[in-house]
């Protein structure tokens, strides 16, 4: 075919390589899949096999492992978070003026709605902020459509930069893990507006699991990412989920948070 070989070329040549070596290879024109996981199914009778996918985090074996390790890791974690907690609201107070948390509402597992909570990283007046800047600066317009966030956002404190770029902004988070609306690790929870945009049969996969505080958008660079690359991430994520993929998203976490790496 156009986009690869012709079926009979394939076979053809699989026959061919048969007589003069011992392993052959065969790699499938797909990158969106880990087929780590995947199983053949042999039809015998009919001399056909076929490639069993699944979506992994879907599997509820797989959600009762996932919840279970979560739940000891989080545990473990939360007298940290407390203690950083308290450290950042002073941070926040001393910085500007407000709230110390900004809840915003984000979609949740099966299309519900919840608060999301997060350090307020805005000055109060970052309405009007914007307005001026985005006069100014239109390009920042068309940079706002294609990654869902501006190149240099004047309505953020100096504290709530610092907040930015560690990913510390999320930490609050842990209460919407204590209230079972979120995980520790998921795909990120996306805002109302943002529906319009994941296509429909995407929507169906990625908002049949609960969003995490970290996932792997976070770790993967997300300030150079698009929104699309965004939605491919997570769709992966899900189709190819394994506790250690967890484990290591878990760890990258943590070097973001201690060297600032990955987004703004």
């Amino acid at each position: 075919s156009s986009r690869g070989f012709d079926i009979n070329y394939l076979q053809e040549s699989i026959n061919e390589f048969s007589r003069n070596t011992k392993d052959i290879y065969i790699i499938p024109y797909l990158d969106n899949l880990n087929f780590t996981h995947t199983t053949i199914v042999d039809f015998s009778n009919i001399r056909f096999s076929a490639l069993h996918i699944e979506n992994r985090l879907l599997n509820y074996k797989n959600i009762f492992i996932k919840y279970f390790f979560e739940k000891i890791v989080v545990l473990l974690l939360f007298p940290f978070a407390l203690i950083l907690h308290i450290f950042i609201r002073y941070m926040i107070k001393t910085d500007s003026k407000g709230d110390v948390f900004f809840i915003q509402q984000r979609l949740g597992k099966d299309f519900k709605v919840f608060n999301c909570y997060k350090y307020r990283t805005m000055y109060e007046d970052s309405k009007n902020i914007l307005d001026e800047y985005l006069l100014k600066k239109p390009d920042e317009v068309e940079y706002f459509k294609k990654y869902h966030k501006y190149r240099n956002d004047p309505r953020i404190t100096k504290v709530g930069n610092f907040l930015r770029k560690t990913s510390l902004d999320e930490l609050p988070q842990f209460y919407n893990i204590l209230r079972g609306e979120m995980n520790l690790i998921g795909p990120r929870p996306y805002m109302l507006n943002e529906l319009e945009d994941i296509d429909k049969s995407n929507q169906e996969i990625i908002l049949k699991v609960k969003p995490g505080l970290t996932g792997l958008w976070q770790v993967s660079g997300r300030n150079e990412l698009t929104f699309k690359k965004r939605v491919d991430l997570d769709l992966w994520y899900i189709q190819n989920w394994s506790l250690w993929m967890d484990f290591v998203i878990f760890l990258k976490t943590i070097k973001v948070v201690l060297f600032k790496v990955g987004a703004r």
